[in-house]
């Protein structure tokens, strides 16, 4: 066996590598080819691809949460691997090899795998309504082990208004301290910076140069390490980030067909998905739609193909034929268009807006809100705001940390849908070109043969 290292740089693009001259050179030295990724392009859906090598309609995936239909909630996040269906890579290797050992660093579906390291993040929440940041490891001490090296995880950078470079950088010393002293033999790395900054300014911003190289700085000290060991590196990305225009408000077409059920509550209204006829879990640029009697399928889709924004509807077979026939998905899949996005809002009025809405709680919020990356900008003193709130919260008062907006038009990059130009997709990069199955590109569903390939290389 060989070990190989996995770094999967989300967001990162052939056209955004000319500004990382650290993979730009691995890509030379080896090769690079684009990756056809799948529908929903989104981390929990292609993370999972790559490491069973199925489509969601096999592994569950459908996206980074959906309706779960026997407690009738939505949740978005989950963390336990036991929700992803298939043989994963780690189980293949051991098979083949019982002296192979996984380090499965920051990938999501990250708890209870059957890996041999782990560190995912996991805040804990006490009984007084604090969130304080925390990874889950496996073995664990090895949570000690890493924040007594590298201080706390920066959890309030790895989400939300202050997400930069510190989260990635965390996680790629935690990783190089995993690589120097477990030596696993496939080490996979989640590196998520690219995500923050392209979902805020948009891919052609002329920021996102900065971000690239700032993203190929860090990453340079652990691929140079990998190669001294005589390593086979592997650098991949899940999606392109797109520019956008706008949001689609989905939940609120539905709301105005009558279809979605709302209930008043002390803090706003809520959406009540058991109790609606049709409502959709929105994920970037794809949305499941669940769709409580099948007899009105037709006419819920039919109302969606009408929405400005929306490019397409499936139902039946058309996601079967996109690999998401799988019972958790939405009886119908939409997909926005290019420069378009999916909001989760189901208000009319923002001065109903659940108070969830205004903070950062990926939790509570039944679908994805990349506006949490913003700070509203409608606030004059953000800092001072924040500053008061927390400094209230200390003195053991109850305070909400509203400092997010409602207004979607903000967000200037999205993804999900699959990218027209495959040089604003994502990318396999390898430094072992001769593990590389034939052809242009390489299929989502191909990653996981192909790194087991750079495993057991001859």
């Amino acid at each position: 066996m060989r070990q190989t290292l996995v770094l999967d740089v989300v967001g990162l693009t052939p056209k955004l590598l000319a500004h990382a001259p650290t993979l730009s050179a691995l890509a030379r030295r080896g090769a690079m080819r684009p990756l056809r990724t799948i529908t929903p392009a989104v981390t929990c859906s292609v993370q999972s691809t790559f490491v069973t090598g199925l489509a969601p309609s096999g592994h569950g995936a459908v996206a980074n949460g959906w309706y779960f239909r026997d407690t009738a909630e939505v949740w978005l996040w989950r963390q336990s691997n036991h929700l992803v269906a298939g043989e994963k890579i780690w189980d293949a290797a051991k098979k083949r090899d019982p002296g192979f050992t996984c380090a499965k660093l920051f990938w999501w579906y990250n708890m209870y795998a059957a890996v041999d390291y782990a560190v995912t993040p996991r805040p804990q929440y006490p009984a007084d309504g604090r969130k304080l940041p925390d990874v889950h490891t496996f073995p664990g001490e090895l949570r000690d082990e890493l924040q007594g090296k590298l201080g706390t995880f920066p959890l309030f950078n790895f989400w939300g208004p202050r997400a930069n470079m510190a989260s990635s950088d965390w996680i790629l010393r935690a990783s190089e301290h995993v690589w120097q002293t477990r030596k696993p033999t496939l080490g996979l790395v989640y590196v998520p910076h690219l995500d923050y900054d392209l979902q805020r300014f948009g891919p052609d911003d002329p920021r996102a140069a900065k971000e690239a190289a700032a993203v190929d700085a860090a990453c340079a000290p652990l691929i140079e390490k990998a190669e001294r060991d005589g390593a086979a590196v592997i650098v991949l990305s899940e999606y392109g980030i797109t520019a956008v225009t706008g949001p689609v408000h989905i939940n609120r077409a539905l709301r105005a067909a009558g279809l979605l059920s709302i209930r008043q509550e002390t803090m706003g209204e809520v959406l009540d998905p058991g109790a609606s006829e049709a409502f959709a879990v929105a994920d970037h640029q794809v949305a499941h739609v669940y769709v409580k009697q099948s007899g009105r399928i037709a006419e819920v889709a039919a109302l969606l193909r009408k929405l400005d924004g929306v490019e397409s509807v499936w139902t039946g077979a058309e996601r079967a034929a996109h690999g998401l026939d799988h019972p958790r998905s939405g009886e119908i899949v939409v997909v926005a268009k290019a420069d378009r996005w999916f909001t989760y809002y189901f208000w009319t009025d923002d001065a109903r807006a659940p108070d969830y809405a205004r903070t950062v709680d990926i939790h509570k919020k039944p679908g994805y809100d990349p506006v949490e990356l913003l700070i509203n900008p409608e606030i004059a003193l953000p800092m001072v705001k924040v500053g008061w709130t927390l400094a209230k919260r200390k003195l053991g008062f109850r305070s909400l940390l509203d400092v997010i907006g409602l207004d979607a038009s903000i967000v200037k990059g999205s993804h999900g849908r699959i990218t027209d130009d495959p040089a604003d997709g994502p990318l396999f990069i390898t430094n072992d070109p001769a593990s590389l199955p034939p052809g242009d590109a390489i299929d989502a569903t191909a990653v996981k043969g192909t790194i087991l390939r750079h495993v057991f290389a001859a």
